[in-house]
């Protein structure tokens, strides 16, 4: 399986040592996760040596060959919502799924449309920490 793994650059990075977990567990099962870089501490400044238009060149090539979006959504994001829309709305063509996650304790504090998501090829899911994260992607990957 292909994944492309979605969160915020430039927001709130809180999700990013659950989403290291994910993809390395990800990676030991032999599935490639083609955004793993950002996950990277330096993530902003590396993606910064790029044009706007290489990154979007980019990220749309990978969208379009990934099997799976796994969008984390804790943090305000345009680019998460961009990429979600994007897969969602070719969804019907390509049969990509998307997993769109954001941690329990933000709730409140995140779009209403993201936590009443019904699209069928999207699962929604809350997590707690990394290991809750890990188990429920694997569920819905299965």
């Amino acid at each position: 399986m292909i994944a492309y793994v979605a969160c915020t650059v430039r927001g709130d990075r809180g999700a990013v040592e659950a989403l290291r977990t994910l993809c390395a567990r990800l990676e030991a099962k032999g599935h490639t996760v083609l955004t793993k870089h950002l996950l990277d501490d330096n993530v902003d400044a590396a993606e910064g040596a790029l044009t706007a238009r290489a990154v979007y060149e980019r990220d749309i090539a990978w969208l379009e060959r990934c099997d799976v979006l796994i969008a984390e959504a804790s943090g305000s994001s345009y680019g998460v919502g961009f990429e979600v829309g994007y897969v969602l709305g070719r969804s019907a063509q390509t049969e990509q799924r998307v997993v769109l996650v954001y941690r329990a304790d933000r709730e409140e504090k995140i779009s209403r449309l993201i936590a009443g998501a019904a699209h069928p090829r999207c699962t929604t899911i809350a997590y707690r920490d990394a290991d809750d994260l890990v188990r429920a992607v694997g569920l819905t990957l299965v």
